[in-house]
């Protein structure tokens, strides 16, 4: 079973930035996507960006051009850049695999981003 820790996370004023991790803890056997999300209480949770495993990459149209997705997989961490972050990027941010062979899917326990001034 694939376990998920996120971190970077934290109070950053309006234009900031900021770069989550993700560390998973084995290697990954494709094809697979890695991903993450965010929730806002009261809200279901959104997808912010994903990478599949041959590398493409998609974005929510709220975060193009800010948010950036990259994996290192000598390191097995996913990463999120986060740029020029707005009040509405606010929200515990989730670090997700979706392994298709098995269908499964894994989530981390999630880290806070706050933006406020």
């Amino acid at each position: 079973q694939v376990q998920l820790v996120e971190s970077g996370g934290g109070l950053v004023q309006p234009g900031g930035s900021l770069r989550l991790s993700c560390a998973h803890s084995q290697s990954l056997s494709g094809p697979y996507n890695l991903g993450w999300f965010r929730q806002v209480p009261g809200k279901t949770r959104e997808l912010v960006a994903s990478m599949s495993s041959s590398g493409a990459a998609n974005y929510a149209d709220s975060v193009k051009g800010r948010f950036a997705i990259s994996v290192d997989a000598a390191k097995k961490t996913l990463y999120l850049q986060m740029n020029g972050l707005k009040f509405e990027d606010t929200a515990v941010y989730y670090c997700n695999v979706h392994e298709f062979r098995s269908g499964l899917h894994y989530w981390g326990r999630g880290t806070q981003v706050t933006v406020s001034s």
